[in-house]
């Protein structure tokens, strides 16, 4: 598998990592829901090369994960904000901060603390189920292939890949 092929790849792991799949991206991404949206901002915030930046952005914005707006006419000055596209990657995000607070914290604890607007308690992520609405956690999923898939998504399964029939 190719990093520049990932966008063909019969996975929609490596297929979403086609279009966030690197650092830079990920943590644009953080700043963007931090509200970050201009270019000069995420420049100084994260001490990145313009060149690294502007391709980042560039591919974001190609992808429809981010938007320009302008915000000044003349000079022509435009931000990145979030498309709906780049907005549901807000679970995706906090998944990886709930990662790392579980995961990666040292004696300070969390470095920042989530808010549910609506109740005003911290908050961490929860999957649940979009029919029954229950908590899903890894070992409550079992996987399929997709009905116009056939071998090529099958293969991903690696017990399957092989014959043999998952429980």
């Amino acid at each position: 598998m190719r990093w520049e092929e990932l966008d063909q790849e019969p996975c929609s792991v490596a297929r979403a990592l086609a279009v966030v799949g690197d650092r830079w991206t990920l943590i644009i991404l953080r700043d963007c829901f931090l509200g970050v949206r201009r270019f000069d901002q995420f420049e100084s915030r994260l001490g990145i090369t313009r060149h690294v930046l502007t391709d980042r952005l560039k591919k974001l914005v190609e992808n429809d994960v981010l938007t320009k707006v302008p915000y000044q006419e003349k000079p022509l000055r435009e931000e990145y904000r979030l498309t709906e596209k780049g907005l549901a990657l807000h679970p995706v995000i906090m998944s990886l901060v709930h990662w790392g607070n579980t995961y990666m914290t040292d004696e300070r604890g969390v470095p920042l603390v989530h808010i549910h607007k609506t109740c005003g308690h911290r908050m961490a992520p929860v999957t649940t189920c979009s029919k029954c609405g229950e908590e899903v956690t890894a070992r409550d999923v079992r996987v399929e292939v997709g009905p116009n898939w056939g071998r090529t998504a099958r293969d991903l399964i690696p017990n399957r890949a092989s014959g043999q029939q998952t429980k």
